[in-house]
């Protein structure tokens, strides 16, 4: 049997009518460009996440970019985030003319430790960017806790965390301001780009409204210097028409994790830790926009998951510490030890609300087999 890692037909059939009825409503009304559907969409991701609004944008890179613009983020700051994470939470403060200060992670969440990133912050930093990683949160009590000098943000990089909560709140809902992404394999995810930023703040809010639209207000007047970063009415129309299926799309996520869990520790693997199961700390709840475990022969398990056809992916097989275009920050193998462990080791594998039982069940057969041979 084989096993799709995702399979986004599956995932939109149950849908495709009212996906396909949204993107004709606005191509009958012809309104293409923030259209009611945006404003609407922020409205209700604001309300899930419990911000006070929210801004459309044109992908979760963006949102993170257009956010730290937002900030007054530049030439001669700090930004403090983790690098065990996808490029965009770097790259965005890199491509302002910002320094990256990156700080080991936990080493059972996989997310920032929030301790270290206090520590290494300096009179520079201008904000602090914890990633909620494959959908457990970053623990944002002490960070919140210290609150930092004035001017030190807390930008969320909720991505892969829409739903996600912890004992103070939602995902998004916390921090100087969040972002999100609606990539297509993300909890809610489109049929293209798009993304949000959220936040409680309203003039930064009123900020990133404007940046997002090349900072004319009104139309060919230019206040600041933005960028093109509107979302697409059509993606918000499908958003729209997703959106009240995601409690349940997460709770069957939820449903097939501990699946997963209770399947791995009767394969006794758990024992010897030959896998190592994600965690959800107390009052914690992990949506699990990925499942991913760390295993011993990480790169022989794939190879083997490979050859029976079962999916995986590996996020992430290099920590960006060590990417060729963070070099000038002179950091080496052994610098961010937890990391560099995580890259080695992690695999993710099948999670998404159509996976079947029994494909479930062939997925941890074919792991326990090669472990047993």
């Amino acid at each position: 049997m084989s096993v799709p890692f995702f399979d986004m037909g599956r995932h939109l059939a149950p849908i495709r009518d009212s996906v396909v009825q949204a993107v004709a409503r606005v191509v009958d009304e012809g309104d293409f460009i923030l259209g009611s559907d945006v404003a609407d969409l922020e409205a209700r991701v604001a309300r899930l996440v419990g911000a006070a609004g929210g801004v459309g944008v044109s992908s979760g890179t963006d949102a993170l970019l257009v956010a730290m613009m937002a900030l007054g983020i530049g030439p001669g700051d700090e930004v403090v985030t983790t690098p065990f994470t996808f490029f965009a939470t770097a790259g965005a403060a890199i491509r302002l003319g910002a320094r990256v200060r990156f700080v080991d992670i936990e080493p059972d969440t996989f997310n920032l430790d929030i301790a270290r990133a206090i520590d290494a912050t300096t009179p520079a930093t201008r904000a602090v960017v914890p990633v909620h990683l494959f959908g457990h949160m970053a623990d944002l009590k002490p960070l919140l806790a210290w609150a930092g000098r004035p001017g030190v943000a807390v930008v969320e990089d909720a991505a892969q965390a829409i739903g996600a909560s912890c004992p103070l709140g939602m995902a998004g809902g916390l921090g100087t301001c969040g972002t999100f992404s609606f990539f297509p394999s993300k909890n809610l995810g489109g049929i293209g780009d798009g993304g949000l930023v959220t936040s409680s703040s309203e003039a930064l809010l009123d900020r990133v409204r404007l940046m997002r639209n090349h900072g004319a207000r009104p139309k060919y007047h230019h206040e600041v210097v933005g960028g093109n970063f509107r979302l697409d009415t059509i993606q918000a129309a499908v958003l729209l028409a997703m959106l009240p299926r995601l409690e349940s799309w997460t709770r069957r996520r939820r449903a097939l994790a501990r699946r997963y869990a209770t399947l791995f520790e009767q394969s006794g693997l758990t024992r010897d830790r030959t896998v190592v199961l994600p965690v959800q700390r107390p009052g914690f709840r992990h949506v699990y926009n990925q499942y991913v475990i760390r295993v011993r022969d990480r790169d022989g398990l794939a190879a083997w998951l490979k050859q029976h056809g079962v999916g995986y992916a590996i996020y992430y097989p290099e920590p960006l510490h060590l990417q060729p275009c963070f070099a000038d920050l002179g950091l080496r193998q052994g610098s961010l030890p937890n990391a560099e462990a995580a890259c080695r080791e992690v695999l993710a594998i099948p999670i998404f609300p159509e996976l079947k039982d029994s494909e479930q069940d062939e997925v941890v057969g074919r792991v326990v087999e090669f472990y047993r041979r």
